[in-house]
């Protein structure tokens, strides 16, 4: 009825009426999603029945914002796939000359590492060495006078990943040659296969994030669309261990125990990183008393993790410990914090002196002491909130902290924020500010390394940015803090009518600490509650033992 007037629709009304009402709608309640909505016809109508769409579903949009991102990403580093030099095109090589990666902004470790680490010799990882050179060719000689002996540097899965890619690319090259194709520089196919298979590694990563978002399923056009993608989605292989981190979560949520320790596991034998997700589990188990399922998830991580490289470990030990001797001699990076702490202000670091691959002593202890305390203080906070955190929320938390204190933070790994604050700080135009910030880190960082003498940028305008970037992360693990304190304000939980979505087996779960548990490590109300149940607990004692 309209004005009294009755009114009649143009078309026959569906006989399913249903409509996914509690489904989170940017267009019509966000700024940013309202304003996007207008190039495809404005918000979503009053009247629509939604979640009854069959071909442009959530999901396949963000697929196809996806695709367009990751598009735009490999078109950055297109002009580094130009190949130069003599002989058959096979084997001509990257075209890098005076310093091209760094003022086309297109610089990937995929190229240099084709033949740096051996693959275009068809070497397989982790067997084969290789003497370290310095600028001139000269090998290069250790701090102990041995010489400087490298093997591939990534954990296992990874190096196998790019030993598959060149296997790929070098039967192409084989099968163009019998069939008259293209035939394109081998290097140029290894690219383009291990791109390929990172575009599959975060299409993987948006599938998870928007099953992780529940009723906010929009939120993963975030991960889709993110602009960190656009330089370095294909900057380094950290999208495969991305995809399985985030996987692992959604096993964790569908209540999959097993499958999420395997899925983590896997992820660690690509990349450290999902090893830390472990954590907020731990702790969230313990205040709610699931550490059966979290144990089941933890045995299963390092299982998996066994498995993979346990082959390589008893083929070739020399070769599979590289990747943490590597990480144990390795000083404060460019875009650490401790870097923008001696840019500004003159200081010479923890360690002075060294020689060539002599370890930091003294930044090693510091960083794990003081990542060490973020930790507990992440499970301090998990323990003692008002009400219990999302799992989202405290694998941002854990994510962040090690990025940030860390002495190396690759401008790849920000990839591995991307759906963890997602999930865990949906405030689109928040998270837009920080994704941005991170992305223009790129360029201040290519043209410092491409140098003033060529008309580049001081180092100083590098490490502002860098130093941008950090105070923008820990602006977003304060607003997460403040929404683990005050769950009224987060967006997921929906004033209360939803608990966690990623959840898994806490989703809901009441709190039931064991009761050896210290006071001090529960909610303020819990451990006041508590402590009237014991001072109570004797006077009932006392007054069942008087006389009738």
């Amino acid at each position: 009825m309209i004005d009294g007037r009755p009114t009649v629709s143009p078309a026959p009304l569906a006989e399913d009426r249903r409509s996914a009402d509690d489904r989170d709608m940017p267009s019509r309640n966000d700024a940013v999603g309202a304003a996007l909505s207008e190039v495809v016809g404005g918000p979503v109508g009053r009247h629509a029945l939604i979640g009854r769409t069959r071909i442009f579903t959530p999901l396949r949009v963000m697929f196809l914002m996806a695709l367009v991102v990751l598009a735009l990403g490999w078109s950055t580093k297109a002009p580094c796939l130009q190949t130069v030099g003599t002989g058959t095109p096979d084997q001509r090589v990257a075209n890098w000359q005076n310093q091209r990666a760094y003022f086309e902004l297109c610089y990937s470790d995929t190229v240099p590492l084709y033949g740096a680490e051996l693959l275009s010799q068809g070497r397989f990882p982790y067997k084969s060495s290789w003497i370290e050179t310095d600028s001139s060719g000269r090998p290069q000689i250790r701090y102990d006078g041995k010489p400087a002996v490298r093997y591939m540097e990534y954990p296992v899965l990874t190096g196998v990943y790019q030993y598959v890619s060149m296997a790929l690319a070098k039967t192409y090259t084989a099968v163009a040659k019998m069939m008259s194709l293209p035939v394109v520089a081998e290097v140029v196919m290894f690219f383009n296969f291990a791109a390929f298979g990172l575009a599959l590694a975060w299409l993987t990563t948006v599938w998870a994030s928007s099953w992780l978002a529940g009723r906010r399923v929009w939120d993963a056009a975030l991960v889709a669309a993110s602009p960190v993608l656009i330089f370095q989605i294909f900057t380094n292989f950290d999208a495969l261990a991305t995809a399985l981190a985030i996987g692992g979560l959604l096993a964790w949520a569908r209540k999959r125990p097993v499958l999420a320790g395997i899925l983590i596991g896997l992820g660690v034998a690509a990349k450290l990183y999902p090893a830390l997700l472990l954590l907020p589990l731990l702790v969230l188990a313990i205040r709610t008393d699931r550490m059966p399922e979290a144990a089941k998830t933890v045995v299963a991580a390092v299982g998996a993790w066994f498995v993979v490289n346990l082959p390589v470990m008893v083929l070739f030990p020399r070769g599979w410990s590289e990747f943490f001797r590597l990480n144990s001699r390795r000083g404060d990076d460019m875009d650490s914090l401790y870097n923008v702490v001696k840019s500004f202000t003159g200081w010479d670091g923890f360690d002075t002196n060294l020689g060539f691959w002599q370890p930091p002593v003294i930044l090693n202890i510091f960083v794990a002491v003081v990542f060490v305390l973020c930790c507990a203080a992440i499970a301090y906070i998990a323990l003692t909130a008002p009400q219990r955190p999302r799992v989202a929320q405290l694998a941002f938390l854990t994510v962040a902290a090690f990025l940030l204190v860390n002495k190396v933070w690759s401008p790849q790994f920000s990839l591995w924020l991307v759906p963890l604050a997602v999930l865990a700080l949906p405030h689109r135009r928040i998270l837009l500010a920080w994704m941005t910030i991170d992305m223009l880190v790129w360029v201040p960082r290519m043209y410092y390394l491409y140098g003033e003498a060529n008309k580049g940028l001081p180092e100083q305008w590098f490490t502002a940015t860098v130093l941008l970037r950090d105070i923008a992360v820990a602006g977003l693990m304060v607003l997460v803090v403040r929404q683990i304190y005050r769950p009224d304000l987060d967006l997921v939980r929906w004033g209360g009518r939803v608990d966690d979505p990623a959840g898994g087996v806490f989703d809901g779960a009441q709190d039931a600490y064991p009761t050896w548990f210290p006071r001090w490590l529960r909610p303020r109300v819990a451990a006041a509650a508590d402590a009237v149940e014991e001072q109570e607990a004797p006077d009932a004692n006392r007054d069942s033992t008087v006389p009738a």
